[in-house]
C-alpha cells in the first residue's frame, strides 16, 4: 500500500436501520470503482441502498471538492457500518404485560481514494 494516497471519508450517523442489513449492501460495493458501485446500488432491491447511495455520492463530492480528485478515478476503499444507539420501545401485551421492541440505529462510513 502506498502511503501518499489520499483517502476521503463520509460518515452518516444515526441511520434508523439495522447494521446487519446495511453490511449486506456494503459488502457488495467495497473495493469497486465509483461507477460500478453506483450501478450496483441503483438496482439492488434493499431499503439500505438509499442511505448508502446518498453517502457514496457525498464521499465522492468531498473527494472532488476538498481533495481535487476526479470522480471517474475513485474507488471505494473502505465501507463499514457500526452499531449506533438502540431505541427501546414497549408493545402492550395480554394481562398487563409489556414486550420490549428494539429499534436499532447504525453509523455508516464510506471512504474513497484514487485508483492509482
Amino acid at each position: 500500500m502506498a502511503t501518499d494516497t489520499t483517502e476521503v471519508k463520509a460518515i452518516a450517523r444515526y441511520i434508523r436501520m439495522s447494521p446487519f442489513k446495511v453490511r449486506r449492501v456494503l459488502d457488495q460495493i467495497r473495493g469497486r470503482s465509483y461507477r460500478e458501485a453506483l450501478i450496483i446500488l441503483e438496482f439492488m432491491p434493499y431499503r439500505a441502498c438509499a442511505p448508502v447511495l446518498k453517502l457514496l455520492r457525498s464521499a465522492v463530492a468531498n473527494a472532488e471538492h476538498n481533495a481535487g480528485l476526479a470522480p471517474e478515478t475513485l474507488k471505494v476503499t473502505q465501507a463499514f457500518a457500526d452499531q449506533g444507539p438502540v431505541l427501546k420501545r414497549f408493545q402492550p401485551r395480554a394481562q398487563g404485560r409489556a414486550y420490549q421492541i428494539r429499534k436499532p440505529t447504525c453509523h455508516i462510513t464510506i471512504a474513497v481514494a484514487s485508483e492509482e
